[in-house]
């Protein structure tokens, strides 16, 4: 089997076993896959379909049970915020006391005024002169790290940035994965000390890797961005997360640095890690 064809037909059962919660019971089915016999106190839940007496499965994903009810986790789907996540996201719009975030969700998140931190960390009221100078914190296009605040009844997504973790992102490389594959844990910052290289893993598939900060997030201004090796460890990192998502295989900042190491063990470059022969090497380290 060629290699290419290794990547976009990955073996079903490591799919299912890096998306399950319980990995030694996954199950990986297709559409129009049998799941089991339906019977009377069995629930049907998302993903499944009755016919003829067999729960069939309507879309491509694993197969998770709790109690009696049986769904069909997507292998790709829309991002849907959660209390708690860390997310990064782009300003698309200023206006109303509030800044639209493009998630890459069903709905662009809002970022209220009053939940930013005003420049150097003043506690005050909001008032018309700080509306009128939005701009000057964050402007259309400006990337940012924010974390979910609150999910209301009609799908909006209410974000903050209060904490000195969050807000612009600036020195760095954004990657675009698949949500479903940014595994969920305690940190999702993380610095590659050994690379001198910092990463925010955005719950909703959208990841930053550039120079990490002192105080708060993206305050990199003094960075020495031509420096050769420096960009470097961050092309490296980023080409580590990109692997990983062409192999669908879970990223967390343990598979970044485990496939970031392997690259320099083979004396791989970063910008040779795409290629079939690195491909290759990561897969048989997989198994």
């Amino acid at each position: 089997m060629k290699i290419h064809r290794l990547v976009e037909n990955a073996p079903r059962q490591i799919i299912a076993e890096s998306m399950s919660d319980a990995p030694g019971n996954a199950v990986c089915v297709s559409v129009g896959d049998s799941i089991e016999n339906f019977e009377e106190n069995t629930l049907r839940g998302h993903g499944t379909l009755v016919r003829d007496d067999t729960l069939v499965a309507t879309v491509c994903g694993v197969v998770e049970r709790v109690n009696k009810l049986i769904t069909v986790k997507t292998l790709h789907r829309r991002y849907g915020a959660e209390v708690g996540d860390v997310v990064v996201g782009r300003v698309t719009e200023i206006g109303g006391k509030r800044w639209r975030i493009d998630l890459q969700a069903k709905q662009e998140a809002q970022l209220m005024l009053s939940a930013v931190s005003l420049p150097g960390g003043i506690q005050r009221r909001r008032t018309a002169e700080d509306e009128l100078q939005m701009r000057e914190i964050f402007k259309e296009g400006d990337l940012v790290s924010a974390e979910v605040q609150a999910v209301h009844q009609d799908g909006v997504v209410l974000l903050h940035t209060r904490s000195t973790r969050y807000g612009l992102l600036k020195h760095g490389q954004l990657v675009e994965v698949s949500a479903c594959l940014v595994k969920r844990q305690r940190q999702h910052m993380a610095t590659f000390d050994e690379y001198g290289v910092g990463i925010i893993l955005g719950c909703n598939g959208l990841i930053w890797v550039g120079i990490p900060s002192t105080d708060a997030v993206g305050d990199s201004a003094d960075a020495d961005m031509d420096d050769a090796s420096l960009l470097e460890s961050i092309a490296r990192i980023a080409q580590s997360i990109k692997v990983l998502s062409r192999m669908q295989m879970m990223i967390s900042t343990e598979s970044i640095g485990q496939t970031a190491r392997l690259s320099l063990e083979h004396g791989i470059h970063a910008s040779e890690m795409g290629r079939g022969d690195f491909l290759k090497i990561l897969w048989q380290h997989k198994e």
